[in-house]
């Protein structure tokens, strides 16, 4: 078991190379939740984007001078890799990545092109990755870094548990992400020995929620995903041998988030708080903005954002998808009299209702209008659903059969 000893040496080891996170207080989530207060600790501001180059750092700073001349391999989803490429490269160690070949193009290139580490891309998954990277070390000789299932590696990552006590004394209850354990787990060990009091509430997406199944079975549990995720970062089948206990020992509760959720999280974030973070990192928000946990009523609460290093395609879907759920985006059907004139007549009345046009399809042949009529099939920026049902009703009022997509 890593104990608290363990979490303050790695924070002596890392201070001259891993600068604190910001802890701020955010005003429109304290507003917007049950909460007493809400902080966020911004892991999304780490050199790489992500919290993992603690836990990676103080493994390497740990590898004897043989060690680091046989090289370093670790298998990862991407910010595993980026926190082992980048400080390997400073160190002066070779490091080869195997990353599944789902994994988005931006951890791949910041990985192989940004911090100089060989990468392999192999499995559709970080287990099938993992036993690949297994495979590779053994045939070369090099160390394997495990992103979780390593003592170093939770010690590591539970300098963020001391920093946030320093930053946010009277903090009540804190939220942490979960896929393989080893960030709850240096957070949650840091925090208890500390403040015992504390409540420490992991969270994973319910595509695959391996740790909380295993630590209701009582044993480790091995889960196929249920789906696909955008929360790539904590997308793990199988937890790790010592996360699993120390998840037992100090965390209070795990709670699920779906899909949705984690997309409105990331939009929300980015909206209301400028913060770019990826879906991993926005599961504890997610949480919170749905109700899962009830234990963060009227506490002072703080919630990791673990991480930022998500796909511009990804964040384009998240926020077109948001804006169609918050009726701030809306493609109609129009049905109206296929005249010269009427084309005009339809832009220029949404124009008057202060309604943007984003794209507009004109279809005679293949619609299901009638001879004489025509389909206009119409995309709308909008303020919000009043500002729809005005300009259905509007259309209405012309004469046209109107439906919403």
């Amino acid at each position: 078991m890593v104990t608290l000893q363990d979490i303050l040496t790695a924070r002596e080891r890392l201070r001259d190379a891993i600068r604190p996170t910001p802890c701020p207080a955010s005003d429109y989530f304290t507003e917007r939740t049950e909460c007493g207060a809400v902080y966020f600790k911004l892991e999304n501001l780490q050199r790489t984007g992500a919290f993992k180059e603690r836990g990676a750092l103080n493994k390497l700073l740990t590898l004897s001078p043989e060690e680091r001349q046989r090289g370093v391999i670790a298998a990862s989803a991407g910010n595993h890799a980026q926190g082992v490429a980048y400080h390997a490269r400073r160190l002066g160690v070779k490091a080869t990545i195997v990353m599944p070949e789902r994994t988005p193009l931006i951890k791949v290139s910041r990985t192989r092109d940004d911090y100089g580490a060989r990468v392999v891309l192999k499995g559709t998954n970080y287990d099938e990755a993992y036993a690949e990277a297994l495979r590779i070390q053994q045939a070369e000789g090099l160390v394997f870094v495990h992103p979780f299932n390593d003592p170093h590696v939770i010690a590591g990552q539970g300098t963020i548990g001391l920093e946030l006590l320093e930053q946010w004394p009277d903090v009540e209850v804190v939220l942490v992400p979960i896929g393989g354990g080893g960030l709850i787990s240096g957070i949650a060990c840091a925090l208890k020995e500390k403040k015992p009091g504390i409540q420490v509430i992991g969270v994973q997406t319910s595509t695959i929620d391996s740790m909380k199944a295993s630590v209701a079975a009582g044993k480790l549990m091995e889960l196929p995903a249920a789906g696909t995720t955008i929360a790539d970062g904590i997308a793990v089948k199988r937890v790790g041998e010592l996360t699993f206990e120390m998840v037992r020992r100090y965390v209070d509760t795990i709670v699920s988030v779906d899909e949705e959720e984690i997309a409105a999280a990331i939009l929300t974030l980015l909206e209301q708080e400028k913060s770019v973070v990826e879906g991993a990192g926005a599961v504890g928000v997610a949480a919170v903005l749905n109700g899962h946990v009830p234990q963060a009523k009227g506490k002072r609460t703080a919630i990791i954002l673990s991480g930022g290093n998500i796909d511009m395609n990804v964040i384009s879907r998240i926020i077109e998808r948001g804006l169609v759920k918050a009726g701030r985006l809306v493609q109609l059907e129009v049905r109206l009299p296929d005249r010269p004139g009427m084309l005009a007549r339809l832009t220029t009345r949404i124009a008057d209702l202060r309604a943007n046009v984003v794209d507009l399809h004109h279809e005679r042949a293949f619609s299901k209008a009638g001879l004489g009529e025509a389909m206009v099939e119409v995309t709308l920026e909008t303020t919000g659903p009043s500002h729809i049902r005005e300009l259905e009703q509007a259309l209405e009022e012309l004469g046209w059969q109107v439906a919403r997509k």
